[in-house]
């Protein structure tokens, strides 16, 4: 692997009281340290709910900030959506309102986050759980605005897409078309479970054939691609087992020597 993707989120310290809460735990801290002698670390967040109307969390940024102190961070990423209303955790994460009023207020908050933090920060297309809001852009514009106005690249999750293809009819074409794919910096591919006839985003599976051919097309049209990540759950690693995972991770990468524009890792 050229690169590990580590989110935050799942190693923090639930013993944490008070002003401490939001404190990840130093054995993982000192586990990241060794390993970033061997592959490159990016990292990719959850828990920020960076489009909630009331605010994002604070305790994530804490968080963040002891890993950026520890670790030499390639770039990091979140999840462009809310996970919070009112102060009540959702259960779930649901996609931004793609309004002027939700442009302004991601843009503001993207630029918080890169002046905290002087790496790359990438955004990440979240699948839709609800209809659509009322909207002024669609969905490449949405992103094609929030990238000119900040300067941040995207993280492209090409399954998510194919979750909104299966459950909404979302034109997968149209929207590679629209975009502005030079701010595509990453690439994740994953595959999940059908229920009830809805696709869900849920890491657990070897990839689909459909979703490596969707990851080879955008690679082959965004030049400034670094790296594509294989996502998985904890939960799935012992039920797939270490020898099928590296076999995953070797057909991303020949996906990614065969691509035109052959970008340079395989990641977690």
């Amino acid at each position: 692997m050229d690169h590990l993707e580590v989110t935050p989120d799942t190693f923090v310290d639930e013993g944490s009281e008070g002003s401490e809460r939001g404190r990840l735990r130093l054995e993982a801290l000192h586990e990241l340290r060794d390993v970033a002698g061997d592959a490159a670390v990016i990292v990719h967040g959850v828990g920020l709910s960076i489009g909630s109307h009331d605010g994002w969390s604070d305790g994530y940024l804490r968080c963040l900030d002891q890993l950026m102190d520890a670790v030499d961070v390639a770039w990091h990423s979140e999840h462009l959506g809310y996970t919070r209303v009112g102060g009540e955790f959702l259960g779930t994460m649901l996609s931004m309102p793609r309004t002027k009023e939700g442009l302004e207020l991601v843009a503001e908050r993207v630029a918080a986050v890169q002046e905290r933090y002087r790496v790359p920060f990438l955004l990440e297309n979240v699948v839709r759980l609800i209809p659509d809001h009322d909207s002024d852009y669609t969905e490449a514009q949405f992103l094609n605005e929030l990238t000119s106005a900040t300067g941040c690249g995207l993280l492209l999750d090409v399954y998510n897409l194919e979750c909104d293809r299966a459950n909404n009819g979302f034109g997968i074409e149209e929207f590679l078309d629209e975009l502005d794919l030079t701010a595509v910096r990453e690439v994740h591919v994953a595959c999940g479970v059908e229920h009830r006839g809805v696709l869900l985003d849920v890491h657990s599976r070897p990839l689909r054939a459909s979703t490596l051919d969707l990851a080879r097309e955008v690679a082959d049209r965004a030049p400034r691609l670094e790296t594509v990540t294989y996502e998985l759950l904890d939960e799935a690693v012992p039920v797939l087992g270490p020898d099928l995972i590296a076999a995953e991770l070797g057909r991303v990468r020949e996906m990614l020597e065969s691509s035109r524009t052959a970008g340079p890792a395989v990641a977690r």
